[in-house]
């Protein structure tokens, strides 16, 4: 692949494969096309981006080996299809990418993994180190188990909270269409193409349509996704899986499908995102060098720096910090309880493990979680 201005300026992505195209029209999945989406994710890792796939196809896998042809409407019918076949789903992967030497590892989630803050910070953290490992996450709404209550309902609107979860720079949605038109060009012949738009324009969402009979999600539900991924800075992509080495040639720079830009820069967003969503649940008194390493050089915060911590909160919690002068300086989403803090500051953090017995992370807050104020 040759450079470009565009693999330059995006290392991580993350990529939404609908059913559609994983499937050999609902019969079951299609490995051939399947080899063909590992094979360019391959080559999008020697070119140094990180993917993240978010894929479907598990209900239509399992009403494949189960022989049923009309997607069921009961719950309990379809969290046991997604059962059945998200082993065929994660074999097919796993298999394909073991070719090309790449572990894969599978995350199933749901609605409560990303308003937890707890559950939030655990996938995050869990990504960063499968990343960092270099494997490719293969993430899928875990169906088997979400209520009506629970369940993220399309796995377009998973993909847009994922492309958060790992601070994305792309969000890439492959679907059946080429991209946003300002109707839908099945029904209308007159429909024009779209092939740029801000995220979250309410104008776009008035152009858009439902879903097919195999997926649950449709044009909204990708627009949905992109407003929800552009909160962290992320632009978007919907751009029709039926082009030939569509991610590849995306890499090169080329433009393909609609691209739907944020309105913030990526890190002001994501601060802006975890300000506007947590409560302050407990306080932080720093000491002098910690106070000027947070607002002079925007590093992390490590337990040696805190003289004392108040208040009640949990791992994922909002926290304030206060410099020694008792001025509110920053606030941030902590790795530790309040129990926890209060046994780990004033520490270094290699002495973390030997003071709880084990270690969340080696920072108390992480300067990506770090709002300063």
């Amino acid at each position: 692949m040759k450079p470009s201005a565009a693999k330059a300026n995006t290392r991580r992505w993350v990529i939404k494969i609908g059913s559609a195209l994983l499937t050999d029209q609902g019969k079951g999945l299609d490995h051939a096309i399947i080899q063909l989406w590992v094979d360019q994710m391959a080559a999008l890792r020697k070119a140094g981006i990180d993917p993240v796939l978010v894929s479907s196809g598990s209900i239509v896998e399992g009403m494949s080996r189960l022989g049923i042809e009309r997607r069921p409407q009961a719950v309990y019918q379809l969290q046991g299809l997604a059962a059945i076949g998200q082993m065929g789903l994660i074999q097919v992967y796993e298999s394909f990418f073991k070719n090309h030497g790449t572990h894969t590892a599978q995350m199933l989630m749901t609605r409560d993994d990303f308003t937890n803050r707890a559950r939030y910070l655990n996938a995050r953290s869990t990504l960063r180190c499968l990343l960092g490992w270099g494997a490719v996450p293969v993430i899928n709404e875990n169906d088997s188990v979400a209520t009506e209550e629970i369940r993220l309902g399309d796995n377009d609107t998973l993909a847009g909270l994922v492309a958060n979860l790992v601070e994305a720079e792309l969000l890439v949605v492959l679907t059946d269409q080429e991209g946003l038109y300002t109707a839908d060009p099945r029904l209308d012949e007159k429909a024009a193409f779209v092939p740029s738009g801000k995220a979250g324009d309410a104008a776009l969402m008035a152009m858009a349509g439902g879903g097919s009979v195999h997926g649950r999600g449709g044009m909204r539900t990708k627009l949905a996704a992109a407003a929800l991924a552009g909160r962290s800075g992320a632009a978007t992509r919907i751009v029709s899986g039926r082009e030939p080495d569509v991610l590849t040639r995306l890499a090169n720079g080329e433009s393909i499908g609609t691209l739907l830009v944020p309105d913030r820069a990526p890190l002001a967003a994501r601060k802006q995102w975890l300000a506007s969503q947590l409560e302050v649940r407990g306080r932080l008194t720093l000491d002098a060098g910690a106070s000027e390493v947070l607002t002079g050089s925007g590093k992390s915060l490590l337990a040696v720096g805190v003289t004392a911590a108040s208040g009640d909160f949990q791992r994922g919690e909002m926290v304030a910090c206060h410099d020694p002068a008792d001025r509110e300086i920053a606030r941030g989403m902590v790795n530790y309880s309040a129990e926890e803090t209060r046994i780990i500051m004033g520490h270094p953090s290699e002495q973390i493990a030997g003071l709880l017995g084990y270690v969340d992370e080696p920072e108390l807050i992480h300067r990506d979680n770090l709002v300063i104020i």
